[in-house]
């Protein structure tokens, strides 16, 4: 389950009156999670009034089927979607007919998934690229692409990610670029230029969303991980700056952050490259998220209304402690 509960501040619209009230209703995301996800109102363009929470309604799946009724056929760009996380939330847009761009540097999984899915019937189509998201005009030369053949991106998922075991007191400084250019960097150069896509074409309702993680909310005592955390703080100050700039810029595209906590992928076999046992024995403590509750979590944001936004997403296991900063200031500032 995927209880809701609105914790940081959130906008409402003045002018139409305020909107009070919370919800713990669970999304049935088919896995136990906990999650602490900010909703709110959304706001007009030129609101910068106090904030209060919204009721949220009290069937999300009955909104979900409805709600993604409007994204049918309009394009959805994933990155990193060769596995994991970013192969899921490519094959749960294709059930709900999108059209999807999935890249990676390497796309033989991505073509296998895009078979998958064509013969399994989806409505949607999933349109491999193959980019390096290191390399600025790798990603430059996909957006031109993608504005030649599919016209535009109305959706940006920036799900790449990777961590190298580069600790802060003698980790290399080519590891500490590669956590850097990609978690960090080419999410940034995608945002702008998904964001540049929507605005030429007039695209109010877009949605641009970062699959942060709970390593961009708390550090854990793992020196390994140090330095990824901080690429990862940085995904949650960008986001909540982008969230700011879209609204400084009067338009209704939506800014949205989805921080998992453990989720079962290769990535700790990636991060602990030298040791598979140890890379093993991280999914093994508790029952772990799986990708396919991420990209539930990714339908119900893109299914809610246009009047709702949702800025903040935390997703662990019950038995996680998110220990989120916010969680200790619920109160309107």
């Amino acid at each position: 389950m995927w209880p809701i509960v609105e914790e940081r501040r959130v906008e409402s619209r003045p002018q139409a009156g305020q909107v009070g009230g919370s919800s713990r209703r669970g999304l049935e995301a088919g896995r136990a999670a906990a999650a602490a996800v900010s909703v709110g109102e959304r706001p007009s363009p030129c609101d910068l009034g106090p904030s209060s929470a919204v009721q949220v309604p009290s069937s999300r799946s009955e909104m979900a089927r409805g709600g993604m009724e409007r994204w049918r056929d309009r394009l959805a760009l994933v990155t990193g979607a060769s596995g994991g996380i970013g192969a899921a939330v490519a094959r749960a847009l294709v059930q709900q007919g999108l059209k999807v761009v999935g890249c990676a540097r390497t796309v033989g999984n991505i073509e296998e998934l895009a078979a998958e899915c064509k013969s399994a019937g989806y409505p949607g189509t999933l349109i491999p690229y193959r980019c390096d998201l290191s390399n600025e005009e790798d990603i430059l030369s996909m957006f031109s692409a993608i504005r030649s053949q599919h016209s535009g991106v109305d959706i940006c998922i920036n799900n790449a990610g990777l961590a190298r075991p580069d600790t802060l007191l003698s980790g290399s400084t080519s590891g500490w670029k590669d956590m850097f250019n990609v978690n960090v960097l080419a999410l940034s150069i995608c945002t702008r230029e998904a964001y540049q896509s929507m605005k030429e074409r007039n695209v109010d309702d877009g949605h641009i969303i970062n699959i942060n993680s709970m390593s961009g909310h708390r550090v854990v005592p793992q020196s390994v991980a140090h330095f990824y955390s901080a690429t990862k703080y940085a995904v949650t100050a960008l986001t909540e700056g982008l969230r700011q700039e879209l609204r400084e810029a009067q338009t209704h595209i939506r800014a949205t952050c989805i921080s998992p906590g453990l989720v079962e992928t290769q990535f700790a076999f990636k991060l602990h490259d030298k040791d598979p046992e140890k890379a093993a024995a991280t999914y093994e403590h508790i029952k772990c998220l799986k990708p396919e509750d991420v990209a539930q979590a990714i339908i119900y944001v893109l299914s809610t209304p246009p009047h709702v936004q949702v800025s903040l997403a935390l997703a662990v296991h019950p038995m996680e402690k998110p220990n989120h900063p916010q969680r200790r200031r619920a109160e309107r500032p």
